[in-house]
Parts: structure tokens; C-alpha cells; sequence
């Protein structure tokens, strides 16, 4: 069976647009209850201003309280700069994502810094933390709000200066979820060969119902880590009208019947997915659940 490694983006993307403060308790149990189902890598929070991301202002105690207890499951934050990533670090996560914007005016708007700014940034934090494992996010990837397609030239190139900084893995954002198969194809197509010593992932929302189509053609295409969140939560400040990410439940369900190791028990997941729905609210996928009362049989 070929495997696929699951990330889950759940505790830091699906929560973050969600306007009413879920208490660290509610987060603390939701992640559990994730990784009881087998998941080995979660984007735990993110290392942002509180003033930006209210709903994340207890970054550090969320590390305090789940890091310790799971040594054997990588644990991941997102930070948009040097700052975040000291942050980071010292509440001992190993692992970031560096987000990028592909494209100018997305990149000013969702971290409030040019390109140039953002790349030096990415370099400092190579610099200053060379033990941490970094993953170039590229936000725009394929799609952006303000200004249309992504060409896939400003992808290469992207890709092409994070690799000179140092940078190995580098995930394929479709921010808003407009993204196509044809897009990602090409995407994939041109960088897995390319670069044989990086690793590629992809990062897909939901918005058109492609979400499932779209990921399952960048497996096609060779990626073989790609990021899902529980219940399909998530979302783009910048896209009125844009789902959430791909829900981890269809996906690991689809993945589970075809016959790939995710490694992750559907009937598992699918409290973690109850357990959410039940404590926060946002843009849950209204179908998760009546697939997992009749056919709980993966």
C-alpha cells in the first residue's frame, strides 16, 4: 500500500477565523482526540500578534500542555517572521512554516509585509535557528483574491529562491480554493523532477467541492504528505464566500477505501470530528457526519 502522510491543520487553520474564543481546554481535548486516531503531524497553533489572531493568544500554553505528552508526533507551527519563530522555538516546536504569499498584494494583506520583507525574513530565521526544520508556505499558489491566476513562472521562481536559502519542503497553497486539476498537474509536474531532494506538499481548500479532486491529483502527481483539516474548517479573510480546507474525514474515509496507509482509524477520527462540531462553531461541512453513521465500516 502506498502511503500518504495526513498533516492536520485543524488547531491552527480551522480555528483561527472563528470569532467566539474557544477556551485552551476545548483545544487541548480536540487535539487529543485527533491524535487518538493515529495522526502523526499537526499544525498545533500559530506565533502571530494576539491583536491580529485573537483566537491563538495561548500558543504557548497549547505547547505547554500537548508537546510533552505525544514525543513521537511532529508538531508544527506557522510564523510569518524572525519574532515568530523565536517564539516558537522557545516553547519547543521544531518545525515552521514560513508563509509567503506567491503574489504581492495577497502577501501585504495577510501578514502586512512586502515579498522582499518576507523573504528576508525567511533567511534570518534560516540564519538564527539552523537545527529548525523549515517548510516555505506559498500562499497563492495557483489562485489569488486580488489579482487572478497565479502564474505558474512566479511558482517556479518562488520555489527556485527558497531552495537557494536552504529551504527543502515547500507546501502548494490554494488559499481560496479556486485552484484546478489542470493547475495542479503542471504545478507538480515541473517541480517534483526538478527538485529530487525537496519534498513537495499541498495545502487544498474546498470552496468549489474540489477540494478532494484537487488533492487526490497532486497524490497522482507524486506528493505523498498533504494537509487536511477536521471538519472542513478553515477559511480566507480575503475571500468572502471561500470554505473551509479539505475535511481529514473524507479525505482519510476515500484514502482508507482505496487502499492507502494513512494510519489514521477512521472511527477515531470521526470523534475528534463530532467533539469539534460540538464546541466550535464556523463553516463545518454539513455531510461529514451522515457519512460516518452509514458507512462506518472503514
Amino acid at each position: 500500500m502506498k502511503k500518504i502522510m495526513i498533516s492536520e491543520v485543524g488547531p491552527r487553520d480551522g480555528f483561527k477565523n472563528i470569532p467566539e474564543y474557544n477556551p485552551t481546554e476545548v483545544k487541548v481535548n480536540i487535539s487529543k482526540e485527533l491524535l487518538a486516531s493515529g495522526l502523526k503531524k499537526i499544525q498545533l497553533t500559530s506565533f502571530v500578534s494576539p491583536k491580529a489572531i485573537p483566537q491563538l493568544r495561548d500558543a504557548a500554553e497549547i505547547c505547554a500542555q500537548i508537546l510533552p505528552q505525544y514525543p513521537d508526533v511532529e508538531f508544527f507551527a506557522l510564523v510569518p517572521n524572525l519574532r515568530g519563530a523565536a517564539n516558537a522555538w522557545d516553547c519547543g516546536i521544531r518545525s515552521v512554516a514560513c508563509v509567503i504569499s506567491v503574489t504581492e498584494s495577497h502577501n501585504q494583506a495577510n501578514i502586512n509585509r512586502t515579498r522582499e520583507q518576507s523573504f528576508a525574513d525567511l533567511a534570518a530565521i534560516r540564519s538564527a535557528y539552523p537545527h529548525m526544520h523549515i517548510v516555505l508556505d506559498m500562499a497563492t499558489a495557483f489562485v489569488c483574491p486580488f489579482e487572478g491566476t497565479t502564474p505558474l513562472a512566479a511558482v517556479l521562481a518562488d520555489v527556485a529562491r527558497g531552495y537557494a536559502l536552504g529551504i527543502r519542503e515547500f507546501n502548494l497553497c490554494d488559499t481560496i480554493g479556486a485552484a484546478s486539476p489542470t493547475q495542479i498537474k503542471a504545478a507538480f509536474d515541473a517541480l517534483i523532477p526538478s527538485y529530487p531532494d525537496a519534498k513537495f506538499t499541498v495545502h487544498i481548500h474546498d470552496t468549489r467541492n474540489a477540494g478532494i479532486l484537487n488533492t487526490m491529483t497532486a497524490i497522482q502527481c507524486g506528493v505523498q504528505e498533504v494537509q487536511t483539516c477536521v471538519g472542513g474548517l478553515g477559511g480566507c479573510p480575503f475571500a468572502p464566500g471561500a470554505a473551509g480546507n479539505t475535511a481529514t474525514e473524507d479525505l482519510v474515509y476515500l484514502l482508507n477505501r482505496m487502499g492507502f496507509d494513512t494510519g489514521i482509524d477512521f472511527s477515531r477520527l470521526m470523534k475528534a470530528a463530532r467533539l469539534t462540531k460540538a464546541n466550535v462553531t464556523g463553516n463545518y461541512s454539513s455531510h461529514q457526519l451522515n457519512i460516518a453513521e452509514e458507512f462506518c465500516f472503514c
